[in-house]
């Protein structure tokens, strides 16, 4: 029994079935349902059909072209979003002055949806990329620079206090201590407006598109094909986790010493 413990390969296998094991679990499940007649193929096709249409819009090019059109988008969206929130969530957080100045503004704007400024974006940009862009950035950018300004205003009030009897340099002072103790914070924003950023993609591409997978969607939703339409969220989904995956390793590199309760 102890062996089995301390088996690297036999602990990777139990990680591994702990962690698709539910998911494996329900689509057979679903395809189960499905075989017993109790579900409307039209509505909801069984799981083997959606792996059938999957490898369909794979073969003809459709789904991957639609991919990186997306992709594009996201990055487009996110990377300004990035930029713009680290850069002023660190400013803000900072300056009590610029914070009284902004605060209003961003505590109005936060709440609005951004598929609510897709009319304004039509006005703005018009029916191009810059619009979809928009949308992308509008939704990744606030919990970016909440989660900025929320990490650099958690700095431990102790550092603050030997920071100032040591006459540490300002500048220093961030750079050491400031910054460092925010990456948690930071890092959960980048990955939470990455996450808003793939939601807010079918909104974007509801402006006049013409490729990408939110459009794969909705063109599929009028022809009422719901194979189409489950393998565009899926795709969705395994994209937006890959990319958070991508980000959550760097962080784990970057935050070395930061340790979180995993439970048993």
């Amino acid at each position: 029994m102890a062996s089995e413990t301390n088996n690297p390969h036999l602990q990777k296998l139990k990680h591994l079935a702990q962690y698709i094991g539910l998911t494996l679990l329900i689509v057979a499940v679903w395809q189960g349902f499905y075989h017993l007649g109790y579900l409307n193929p039209v509505l909801l096709p069984a799981p083997s059909q959606i792996a059938l249409t999957f490898w369909d819009l794979i073969k003809t090019g459709a789904l991957p072209r639609h991919i990186g059109i997306s992709i594009l988008r996201v990055l487009e969206g996110f990377g300004i979003a990035a930029i713009l929130g680290l850069v002023l969530g660190t400013a803000i957080g900072l300056s009590r002055t610029l914070d009284r100045w902004t605060d209003l503004i961003i505590q109005v704007v936060k709440p609005i949806p951004p598929i609510a400024w897709i009319p304004l974006a039509i006005l703005w940009f018009g029916i191009g990329e810059q619009s979809k862009v928009y949308i992308i950035f509008l939704g990744a950018f606030f919990p970016i620079i909440i989660n900025t300004i929320d990490g650099i205003r958690q700095t431990d009030h102790k550092f603050v206090e030997v920071a100032r009897i040591l006459a540490v340099p300002r500048f220093k002072f961030v750079r050491q201590v400031v910054l460092p103790g925010a990456l948690p914070a930071i890092m959960t924003g980048l990955r939470v407006g990455l996450m808003v950023a793939w939601m807010c993609v079918v909104a974007a591409e509801l402006i006049a598109a013409s490729s990408g997978i939110g459009y794969l969607i909705m063109d599929a939703r009028q022809l009422s094909q719901s194979d189409v339409v489950l393998v565009g969220m899926i795709t969705i989904g395994i994209i937006g986790k890959l990319m958070d995956s991508l980000i959550k390793r760097v962080e784990n590199r970057l935050i070395r010493w930061k340790v979180a309760f995993a439970g048993n």
